[in-house]
């Protein structure tokens, strides 16, 4: 696996703060940790937000998450088709892609099957934020996130 560039890694960090402060007590955001969604898949998004706390995942990876982001720079088009397809599947209610390269966040809802994509299923809703919007994620819709404090 190549090194990560510097913006990824910087705004991985940002958006793990950024959820941590919006989320609270009751929920843990994990960063590059693997989620079990069986059939041997286990991915590694660059933030989870999951119910509960560390120490919950001390014998087992979670089997959901309330939000997934993927931040991307040369894998937008990767993350977007397959991850997405994959956690459509999986049921994840919201998906968020920063992408990077555009300056822009990609926020992907209400997963449903979609036969033309790689995993079957899809986003029925994508809406693109700008850096001077805020977005509020639908698991804790009383927080407010600025789109600008998650890019580098």
């Amino acid at each position: 696996m190549s090194p990560q560039e510097a913006g990824h890694a910087t705004a991985v960090e940002l958006v793990v703060r950024a959820l941590e402060k919006a989320f609270g007590e009751g929920y843990h955001v994990r960063d590059q940790k693997p989620l079990d969604f069986g059939e041997h898949y286990e991915p590694e998004p660059d933030a989870a937000v999951v119910e509960g706390s560390p120490r919950d995942y001390a014998q087992t990876h979670p089997k959901t998450a309330v939000l997934i982001v993927e931040v991307a720079l040369s894998s937008v088009d990767y993350d977007r088709t397959i991850k997405g397809s994959l956690y459509a599947k999986a049921g994840i209610q919201e998906f968020w892609l920063l992408n990077l390269k555009e300056r822009r966040l990609e926020v992907f809802r209400e997963p449903v099957p979609m036969p033309d994509q790689p995993f079957g299923f899809g986003y029925k809703s994508l809406r693109i934020y700008l850096p001077e919007e805020t977005v509020a994620p639908l698991g804790k819709p009383e927080a407010k996130i600025k789109v600008a404090d998650l890019l580098p």
